[in-house]
């Protein structure tokens, strides 16, 4: 499941780059205000931008709740690492290993 939420936000991503960069600017409206190449349009003289406004919007919630979702999943998700879960064992091996070895070298004759 993981996996396909990747893919999705992915494809979400790509969108919402791809719907803000098709949007003019505030500044491009000046000329169509005027009359300016409003017949050609394919939605409109206003269409285009409230239909470009509304499916960025919905691609950007959509965006932000699989963010929290991703992250959330990632955030629960532990790992068994089998060398850190007992690290008094290992300290108590470190102890006998010097102990031993001082054993056999007193048992060792000149």
């Amino acid at each position: 499941m993981y996996e396909v939420l990747i893919v999705i936000y992915l494809l979400v991503a790509i969108g919402l780059v791809g719907l803000i960069l098709i949007q003019q600017g505030k500044g491009a409206d000046m000329g169509s205000s005027f009359g300016a190449g409003a017949s050609g349009t394919l939605f409109g003289s206003s269409g285009s931008g409230n239909f470009l406004t509304r499916s960025t919007a919905i691609l950007a919630v959509g965006f932000f709740a699989l963010s929290l979702t991703l992250g959330n999943l990632s955030a629960n998700h532990e790992t068994e690492d089998k060398q850190w879960n007992d690290l008094g064992s290992a300290a108590e091996q470190i102890e006998q290993a010097p102990a031993a070895s001082t054993q056999s070298e007193s048992e060792i004759p000149d």
